[in-house]
């Protein structure tokens, strides 16, 4: 285990004696109903990340620690503080001076204001840490934060929600390079595309449009200057165009558990305009659907890459087993989309069949029942 936590900094991360880092997590919220397995699954996740910083001050300058209470689910902008532990306090006084770091948090900043924001948080990036390891349970991958932190400070950030200790000794235990070169090759392959077909077994039948949008890479090594990935890692992933999906998703796991029998979301003009299914798990997507129309967003098209990912009972692991796909609900805006909502939520889907359209109406498959063709 220790081992694998020592390449998070030494491989994954290639972070320098110069460096300072940043490290963080976030309490459970003791007014919520968690059964005992979840209370035990966050309190381990905890203490991982306490120890994953104690390790990291032996490689490098500086590491922060910070912890926060949960937020309302995966996609929400991280706490001010966090904001201030990794941009500098200098930024975030700016930030807030103008009136601008509100509705940041808030998902609800125009053009105007991300722009004004991103002059402030460039002209003192010097003051930003250089790596960050996202030890959350909840995700800050599709967050606004994370998008100014890689892309205008060159912060690297493994990002690693949901992480529990098995995967140190699985999915994390992995030839990286390998995997590099695989994902990238698909990467490559997928971006020849405009348009792509998806079939299951189970009745999973989805449409959906690229053309316009790059699919990205995600290899887990992030030694590069504002490199981002999933740890574990593992993926090629996409943005759909916005109200080109059509079809129907048939989801028979939830992020952390097999449901009690399938949902069945139907799909138009890239959203879910229906939703059906007797498991308990419908009526959070219900609430999520009410609470914000944005969140119906078919946000995201993932392939999984990763030889070394088993577990189908985990996200950030499932979402990156060799040869399934998995489909993204909500937020899209920082890989490439154009919907900001504080909700992004990823379903696996196992032995699917994929088919890439081309501009010229011609047809290449690179899955087949959960087999890569490439």
């Amino acid at each position: 285990m220790l081992d694998a936590i020592k390449n998070i900094f030494k491989i994954n991360l290639g972070v320098k004696k110069t460096e300072r880092v940043l490290v963080f997590t976030d309490r459970i919220n003791k007014t919520d109903t968690y059964d005992e397995s979840d209370i035990d699954r966050r309190e381990k996740l905890r203490c991982l990340a306490i120890f994953t910083a104690e390790t990291g001050k032996t490689f490098c300058k500086q590491v922060l620690f910070h912890e926060y209470p949960e937020l309302p689910g995966h996609g929400s902008e991280p706490p001010e503080e966090i904001l201030e532990l990794a941009f500098g306090k200098k930024t975030v006084d700016l930030l807030e001076k103008k009136h601008l770091l509100q509705p940041i948090l808030n998902k609800k900043a125009d053009s105007n204001i991300l722009r004004q924001a991103e002059e402030i948080i460039f002209k003192n990036r010097k003051d930003a840490v250089n790596c960050i390891i996202a030890l959350s349970n909840y995700s800050t991958s599709h967050t606004r934060f994370r998008d100014f932190i890689t892309g205008i400070c060159g912060c690297r950030y493994a990002s690693m929600p949901l992480f529990e200790v098995s995967m140190l000794e699985g999915a994390m235990n992995v030839d990286w390079k390998a995997l590099e070169i695989r994902t990238r090759k698909l990467a490559k392959i997928v971006n020849q595309a405009e348009n792509v077909e998806i079939r299951t077994s189970n009745g999973t039948n989805l449409f959906l449009s690229k053309k316009g949008r790059k699919a990205l890479a995600d290899t887990g090594i992030l030694t590069k200057k504002g490199a981002f990935s999933n740890l574990p890692a593992g993926e090629v992933f996409l943005a759909p165009v916005e109200g080109s999906s059509y079809g129907e998703l048939i989801i028979e796991w939830a992020p952390t558990r097999q449901l009690k029998s399938p949902i069945k979301l139907k799909i138009e003009k890239g959203n879910v305009v229906q939703i059906s299914g007797k498991d308990e798990y419908v009526e959070y997507l219900e609430k999520k659907f009410e609470e914000n129309s944005l969140n119906r967003n078919i946000a995201e098209l993932g392939i999984g890459t990763n030889n070394s990912a088993k577990r189908p009972d985990n996200i950030l692991e499932s979402e990156k087993i060799l040869g399934t796909i998995h489909i993204a609900l909500g937020d899209n805006s920082s890989f490439g989309g154009e919907i900001s909502t504080p909700f992004h939520q990823d379903f696996v889907f196992f032995k699917p069949s994929v088919k890439l359209i081309y501009k010229d109406g011609s047809k290449k498959q690179i899955l087949k029942n959960g087999e890569l063709l490439i």
